[in-house]
């Protein structure tokens, strides 16, 4: 059923080029700028360029409203749901007219890859994410291809999805959506916690692999504790890095059990920074996975696709990371983590499942004497 317009929209869409801070270094999401369902590889070349500690804002588009099965046409996407022409952003009309999406490749649009100068092979990059800012009020949910946690279940298969609106109240922000077809049972309304799906750096590959899975390269990991204020370490592929990022939700509940979360676009400040190989040596017994620093918590992953597998790997990366940043025996880290740590499940619906733990930074005295474990635990915020 075709909506009419009856509300005034939350806030002005942001449109590409404008708002942006003069000390930043800018990209756009043009078509020039993205790829489409693949990821950066060693052969891609940059579409900008940074130095470690230089801020760069970059925009990202979401996949929902342009995809096939909702007619590759945002204007009449998101105007069939009672949005205005000009409320619909420029560059996502722009990549859906002039970008097209390989067979087999994901769904998902990612910005870049940005050369981070000096970096190498076996460095740590440290993405801080210093602010998000939403770029139209409004997304959607959805589910296809039979990827739900549900697929196979009477009812629940299908490509269908759900257009939701961005609301205010008491200075807080809020995502809606009717819980019937006929609006007679009312609607569910969600607390926003805008975070960025996709942060990764480019795979060691002569081709682009595939969106979808999260990897050693980060990725889709879809770990909804990195928000603003949040750092994850990725361990740099190939020469510059060539970071990029996509995927951006506004809310996402953990496991993201339908296949996504409120897919809606955001516009990201970073600041990128860079751990040499030689102060991450012997870090974590070795193993440099992903992992983060935020809100006072140490964020291990667990990647697999094999989810019990995905535990413990995370578990594993737990405890290489108490023993290495707290000088923890092993065996009492393990113990330690069954007591007061916790690990959930960050997507399920991924060809690859993802895992991450929380450790409070709180619950350790100042830290090991290391160089290593001085750069993560300061950006414990």
């Amino acid at each position: 059923m075709t909506s009419t317009r009856q509300e005034v929209a939350a806030f002005p869409v942001l449109q590409q080029d404008t708002g942006i801070e003069p000390a930043a270094a800018y990209v756009s999401a043009d078509p020039a700028s993205v790829l489409w369902g693949r990821l950066p590889c060693r052969s891609d070349s940059a579409v900008a360029t940074v130095d470690p500690g230089t801020p760069v804002v970059i925009d990202t588009i979401s996949h929902e409203g342009i995809l096939e099965d909702q007619g590759s046409d945002p204007l009449r996407y998101f105007g069939s749901h009672g949005v205005e022409r000009d409320d619909v952003l420029a560059d996502t009309i722009d990549v859906a007219a002039r970008r097209r999406r390989e067979p087999g490749a994901g769904p998902h649009i990612v910005t870049g890859p940005i050369a981070i100068a000096g970096a190498r092979p076996g460095d740590l990059l440290a993405v801080r994410v210093d602010a998000l800012t939403m770029r139209a009020p409004y997304g959607v949910v959805s589910t296809r291809h039979g990827r739900g946690v549900l697929s196979g279940r009477p009812g629940f298969d299908g490509d269908y999805g759900q257009f939701c609106r961005v609301e205010a109240e008491e200075g807080r922000w809020f995502g809606t959506m009717p819980l019937d077809s006929s609006g007679a049972a009312g609607r569910a309304k969600f607390p926003l916690a805008p975070f960025l799906g996709i942060i990764g750096v480019a795979t060691d590959t002569g081709t682009r692999v595939n969106s979808v899975p999260p990897g050693p390269h980060g990725g889709n990991m879809d770990v909804k504790l990195l928000t603003e204020g949040a750092t994850l370490f990725l361990p740099v592929q190939v020469p510059e890095a060539m970071l990029y990022i996509g995927d951006p939700h506004f809310a996402q509940g953990d496991g993201e059990v339908a296949l996504t979360a409120l897919e809606a676009p955001l516009r990201a400040r970073l600041t990128v920074d860079l751990i040499p190989a030689a102060e991450i040596a012997d870090g974590f017994g070795g193993r440099i996975g992903p992992f983060a620093a935020a809100h006072g918590l140490l964020i291990p992953t667990g990647l697999h696709t094999d989810l019990n597998t995905a535990l413990e790997l995370c578990v594993t990366h737990a405890v290489d990371m108490v023993a290495g940043l707290f000088g923890a025996e092993p065996r009492r880290a393990y113990l330690y983590l069954s007591a007061a740590a916790d690990f959930t499940i960050s997507q399920a619906v991924d060809q690859v499942r993802g895992v991450h733990g929380a450790v409070r930074r709180a619950d350790f005295g100042p830290g090991a004497d290391t160089a290593f474990a001085r750069r993560v635990l300061e950006r414990v915020r």
